[in-house]
């Protein structure tokens, strides 16, 4: 479904991403872990195209997708779920979906049917619809958060740190839903510094080190390799 071959980003004169190169199938997860500043939010951000590539290809089903712009792309059928949330604070919950949904906004009926999609998947969201998002727990805010990810009804959900800052059954909680909405024919990219929570439920992992993919293979490969043992699962 995704295919990045050999993508080049730059800040200014600072290169954030060096040849990466990586797939992501259907209805298949893929995680990506990698430690503060080795370029896995730049990677999203280029393959969202808010940030374009000096070099390489980005490819969604076949087409082309270096060189266009970000909305187009989610009209294609990506979504991401940023780090942080980045929700509208005061704005209901309800009020945050229908933003999620607003490349979709003339199809009222889409709107509707991927709004009780992300209430199915998360209950809560149903209970406090009215409910101002930043009242809202931590662990609320990022069912919001990739709730309104998912109301652009797209075909691969990026996610950036999920996982940041929350308890660790709630993070598990995220985790498993993310396996559902998988289960539901949805492609997820989802960056994490949470490799044993993240490489639960993937099929496949990177490794990133200053830019660079420095490992790639299956969860259980990555487990096992001392030095993800080492930097990310503390043993």
């Amino acid at each position: 479904m995704l295919s990045v071959d050999g993508i080049e980003t730059f800040y200014g004169t600072f290169q954030a991403l060096r040849r990466i190169s990586l797939e992501v199938d259907s209805g298949e997860v893929v995680t990506i872990l990698g430690a503060n500043g080795a370029g896995k939010t730049t990677l999203l951000r280029t393959i969202s195209g808010l940030v374009s590539p000096a070099a390489g290809s980005i490819r969604l089903n076949g087409e082309p997708l270096d060189k266009v712009a970000p909305d187009v792309i989610v009209k294609r059928g990506i979504s991401q779920c940023p780090e942080g949330r980045m929700l509208f604070p005061e704005m209901s919950v309800h009020k945050n979906l229908e933003l999620g949904a607003y490349v979709r906004r003339k199809e009222r009926t889409l709107v509707e049917e991927m709004r009780q999609e992300v209430y199915d998947l998360f209950p809560r969201l149903q209970e406090r619809k009215k409910q101002a998002a930043g009242t809202m727990s931590g662990g609320e805010q990022q069912m919001l958060a990739i709730g309104r990810a998912l109301m652009s009804r797209p075909h691969l959900l990026m996610l950036d740190e999920p996982s940041l800052g929350l308890a660790p059954l709630v993070v598990m909680h995220i985790m498993d839903t993310l396996v559902e909405i998988k289960k539901r024919g949805m492609a997820i990219l989802l960056v994490e510094q949470n490799a044993a929570e993240s490489l639960r439920i993937a099929d496949r992992g990177y490794v990133l080190e200053t830019g660079r993919v420095v490992l790639a293979g299956t969860p259980e490969s990555l487990m096992q390799d001392e030095k993800v043992q080492q930097s990310y699962l503390g043993t």
